[in-house]
């Protein structure tokens, strides 16, 4: 029997999707209303309902009338457009790559934008709101078109994430030197770039809305396209929509909305990324909100409504005049950084963990001549990183400093330089050991300390005693890393440990412990006294300044114990990188080795972290080239390793106080500017 569709069974249908969709963006509207209302009765001044209602009315006295329409209606303002330029963008770069992950953040658009903004800041040339709007327009949209051309289309979230935080920590590295290189020039740009919608009047307001009209409006018009994108290319184009001028579009308008967006607040994280995600479940039920020219302006209200609700929460939790000093930023990215986990636990891991790809295999001779030859670069490295620097010494001048018999210059220099050049290399060795434990428990090839929020753990540790106890000992900075290491590694490791530490799983975990304990270290800086401020940058961006030998004993100690724990288990650890039924079949207990190398992998990052601040990639980057030298056997990956990562980081140091001398950049922004093109070439070399 046929079966015919009942025209009035369609007409309901439609009519109740569209309800549902109405329903939906009229309870949005009265949402961000009840937040603005709120908002704004919210500040440091003794102004109520009753002050700012008459204020806006005009009735209220010249104190009053001055506090709500000069920063908390700008604010309020400013608010709703971020929200709706962040809110809209996200829906279109998630539209066109088809990829729920992308966003501004992820795209790394606004690590871009901010760089643009802070190279203009240096210049020392104050441009108007519409060029500044240029140049974050044009940072923003080249590294977008990178991480898109590196992750490819629909090729699955980790590959996004991965090019885009890889990008993310190259171009903010770049942006922290700019930091400490002209900080005269770049006052107050480091409480910016963790985003805020606090405003000084009206002005940048008017300029703005501008850019977020266009963008809006632009991709309307394109909406119907963006929806063919949806069915696939081949589909799009019998459809006869240009799928690539589509896509090029509603990537550049994304970007003049996310770059209008960080010129008037700052780069404010994970709106674009969890606005249209609030939205996606909504549209499961309400079938109208599925069309894109319906989710795009309610994903934009969805992001006001954050952005006013972060506001309004962090005032209500913290006090008033503390509350003016705390980036709203920094509660959005903490709340990304919660989705991104969430997420992981919910996303099926179609990319289960894997060995590494097969590697040829060096004879006895092959492996004795890279050790040798890696020996003796690391040898002069050490040579030279002891003899340059601000003021040039001989070997001589070092011998005699050894034996007691050195002046009073060559003693104070090598007293300052030894220290800091065996941070370096010690805190290279544990992060390339730590690394490679890590890589081979997880058999992910991806796997590394900074990339999965381990550093950040420590970091945010130790960041929290180096800002609030005054000439804290060496051994209470450590044991501050230790315990942020610990409790990061713990969720990382705990969560992804029930997935089998797959691939989308432990990534997505680690950058929301990442994201989190970033914006959480930013809080601290940002609450922190000036003097503290410019510290903690500065160890953060992984400088060794400052190091005396008690500072380096940590590290020395903790990497001594990891060298002889993992080469008397290197047989273990050769099993445990390989799957899961042959460790077991040859009797040896998955679980309890894992998890002794775990922690054993966090011990040598915290040390690290303690003796040389955050650095990146290292952990990568030394395994990788390891394993390409000489195989895939841990009896012979761990000395090279070691090895290469002690050279990497003394290296970075080196350059660092060497190559813009008198001026200094820390190891850790060197290892960042090396390391994320390495990992991208990762990223493209896999991109089958």
């Amino acid at each position: 029997m046929a079966v015919i569709d009942n025209p009035a069974v369609g007409r309901d249908r439609t009519a109740a999707a569209t309800t549902g969709a109405v329903a939906v963006t009229a309870g949005l509207v009265l949402l961000v209303l009840v937040l603005a209302v709120v908002d704004i009765t919210q500040g440091t001044a003794d102004v109520g309902a009753s002050q700012v209602w008459d204020a806006l009315l005009g009735r209220a006295d010249a104190g009053d009338s001055s506090v709500v329409i000069a920063s908390r209606l700008p604010r309020m303002v400013a608010g709703i457009l971020v929200g709706l330029a962040l809110g809209a963008a996200g829906t279109a770069l998630q539209a066109v790559s088809r990829n729920v992950l992308a966003a501004p953040d992820t795209l790394a658009v606004n690590a871009g934008s901010y760089l643009a903004l802070g190279v203009v800041a240096v210049t020392g040339v104050s441009l108007p709101f519409l060029a500044s709007s240029g140049a974050a327009f044009v940072g923003g949209l080249a590294a977008a078109a990178v991480v898109l051309g590196l992750s490819g289309l629909g090729k699955g979230t980790v590959r996004l994430v991965l090019a885009g935080s890889a990008l993310m920590l190259g171009l903010n590295a770049v942006t922290e030197a700019l930091l400490l290189l002209f900080p005269q020039r770049t006052e107050g740009l480091y409480r910016w770039g963790q985003g805020g919608i606090g405003q000084n009047g009206f002005d940048g307001i008017q300029q703005m809305i501008p850019f977020v009209v266009v963008g809006l409006v632009g991709l309307l018009l394109v909406a119907r396209r963006v929806d063919a994108l949806g069915l696939g290319d081949d589909a799009a184009r019998g459809l006869g929509v240009p799928v690539r001028g589509t896509r090029i579009t509603a990537v550049v308008l994304a970007t003049l909305l996310s770059a209008a967006a960080v010129t008037l607040a700052g780069p404010i994280g994970f709106v674009g990324l969890c606005a249209p995600a609030l939205v996606r479940p909504l549209a499961r039920r309400f079938r109208g909100l599925v069309r894109f020219r319906v989710q795009m302006p309610v994903a934009g209200l969805m992001g006001a409504a954050l952005i006013l609700g972060a506001d309004v929460l962090l005032r209500a939790l913290v006090p008033a005049d503390l509350a003016v000093e705390v980036p709203t930023g920094v509660v959005t990215t903490v709340v990304g950084g919660v989705f991104l986990a969430v997420m992981a636990l919910r996303t099926r891991d179609t990319a289960s963990a894997e060995a590494p790809d097969r590697l040829r295999i060096p004879g006895r001779t092959a492996y004795l001549v890279t050790v040798v030859a890696l020996v003796v670069v690391l040898v002069g490295t050490v040579v030279a990183a002891v003899l340059v620097g601000d003021a040039k010494l001989l070997l001589g001048d070092v011998v005699n400093w050894a034996q007691g018999k050195s002046g009073r210059v060559v003693t104070y220099v090598l007293d300052t330089r030894v220290p800091r050049v065996l941070a370096a290399l010690l805190a290279g060795a544990a992060l390339a050991l730590s690394g490679t434990q890590v890589q081979a428990v997880t058999r992910n090839p991806l796997a590394e300390p900074g990339i999965l929020g381990v550093t950040g753990g420590a970091g945010l540790g130790a960041v929290l005693i180096v800002t609030t106890v005054t000439a804290a000992s060496s051994w209470l900075i450590a044991g501050a890393a230790f315990a942020g290491a610990a409790v990061a590694s713990g969720l990382v490791f705990g969560l992804a440990a029930r997935g089998g530490f797959g691939q989308n799983r432990l990534v997505l975990l680690g950058m929301g412990v990442f994201a989190t304990t970033t914006a959480l270290i930013s809080l601290v800086i940002v609450l922190s006294d000036p003097f503290d401020t410019t510290r903690a940058l500065t160890w953060l961006s992984g400088s060794t300044y400052g190091r005396t030998m008690p500072d380096v004993l940590p590290v020395a100690v903790v990497l001594a114990v990891g060298l002889v724990w993992s080469v008397v288990r290197r047989r273990e650890l050769d099993l445990v990188a390989l799957d899961e039924n042959t460790p077991r079949l040859l009797g040896l207990h998955l679980t309890r080795a894992r998890l002794g190398f775990l922690v054993m992998s966090v011990l040598l990052a915290a040390s690290a972290v303690a003796a040389a601040g955050l650095i990146g990639f290292v952990g990568l980057v030394a395994p990788h080239a390891a394993r390409a030298l000489v195989g895939r056997r841990h009896a012979r990956v761990v000395p090279v390793a070691v090895l290469l990562g002690a050279v990497l980081v003394c290296l970075a140091d080196l350059a660092g106080r060497t190559v813009i001398a008198p001026a200094q950049l820390g190891a850790g922004l060197m290892t960042a500017v090396i390391g994320a093109p390495y990992f991208l070439y990762l990223l493209v070399r896999t991109r089958r």
